[in-house]
């Protein structure tokens, strides 16, 4: 019996394209939960803008000095002051409720924009760093809520029974996980600033490969760091028990993980180009807002669906396993 039972291959973790066709299919039957996107986009483009070019404009002339000693030619210097100068134009602070890697999708976020059909938006300016630092955590913890409420509303369409925890417990861990990415993410980010910033002394060509050796790096890990929330919401866990979770399923469904996560970016990176193709002030994009909201609600559904197929397909091979192994006389 055990031999005939050895003799059974273990079945391959589950695919890419179902999760995303089924998350597509949940979506288009519940598109309220795409509100959430497009309501957050809608804000961003036709609400006030909160603008810290004043605070910056000391750091920004420090660095104009240091770019006009640097010995650069005047045209790269003019380049780079344009690039400046458009980027404190457009820079909202209310952009940060868009927050990583738990919260509200949006097409405006990177977008910036500066007009609108009626004309431009509301000006605020901060007017301290104070005021600046105030802003900024106000604005990230109420990104991270809004987060947590979403991804728990996609969670509870997927799987309605296994997901129902009370809404405290999962914000509350859903917070305490934000929080925790946001200092690793700081703990790891600024040395591998610093190594590229030492690699660039000895040419361009050493920070490349420098890069390089980052985004293998990164491509190896982001399976693991995109499943870490999921255990919150589909599994009632804490959040470092959901991160060690996601861990645990990465080890197990690595090369499908991997594939599944990059299908999500590309086909997210892809058709955002489509949905920023209108101007600023066009009401067409209202339509791209909408394509948005809709395509990433789907993708996160279906990321949800494959969390939900991989911890079943786990169990299935862990059953096997306990089943075929040799049993003492």
């Amino acid at each position: 019996m055990n031999s005939s039972a050895n003799s059974q291959p273990i079945p391959p973790p589950p695919g890419a394209m179902g999760a995303l066709k089924a998350g597509l299919d949940m979506i288009s039957g519940h598109l309220s939960l795409a509100l959430w996107p497009f309501a957050l986009d809608a804000f961003l483009w036709m609400g006030p803008r909160l603008s810290v070019k004043s605070i910056f404009a000391a750091l920004y002339a420090e660095m104009t000095l240091f770019y006009n000693a640097s010995g650069l030619p005047a045209d790269d210097l003019k380049q780079v002051e344009e690039v400046w100068l458009e980027f404190f134009r457009r820079f909202n602070l209310l952009g940060s409720l868009r927050t990583f890697p738990l919260g509200v999708s949006s097409l405006m976020q990177g977008r910036m924009p500066v007009e609108t059909p009626f004309g431009a938006p509301a000006m605020i300016e901060v007017g301290s760093w104070l005021s600046f630092l105030g802003w900024l955590t106000l604005i990230t913890l109420l990104g991270w809520t809004l987060g947590a409420v979403y991804f728990r509303g996609v969670s509870r369409l997927v799987a309605p029974g296994e997901s129902a925890f009370p809404i405290s417990r999962t914000i509350g861990q859903s917070l305490i996980f934000s929080a925790g990415f946001l200092v690793a993410s700081l703990v790891v980010g600024m040395p591998a600033l610093a190594i590229l910033s030492l690699l660039n002394l000895f040419g361009a060509s050493a920070m490349q490969v420098g890069m390089f050796v980052m985004m293998l790096v990164a491509s190896w890990a982001v399976a693991p760091f995109f499943f870490m929330p999921h255990g919150i919401f589909m599994r009632g866990e804490g959040a470092l028990r959901s991160a060690l979770s996601s861990l645990r399923m990465s080890r197990f469904a690595l090369p499908s993980a991997s594939l599944f996560v990059l299908a999500l970016f590309l086909a997210a990176q892809g058709l955002n180009i489509l949905w920023n193709v209108p101007a600023d002030d066009s009401w067409m994009l209202l339509v791209g807002m909408a394509g948005h909201a809709f395509v990433t609600t789907a993708l996160l559904a279906a990321s949800f669906i494959y969390y939900r197929d991989v911890q079943v397909w786990m169990n299935q091979v862990a059953e096997r396993w306990n089943t075929n192994a040799p049993r003492p006389l």
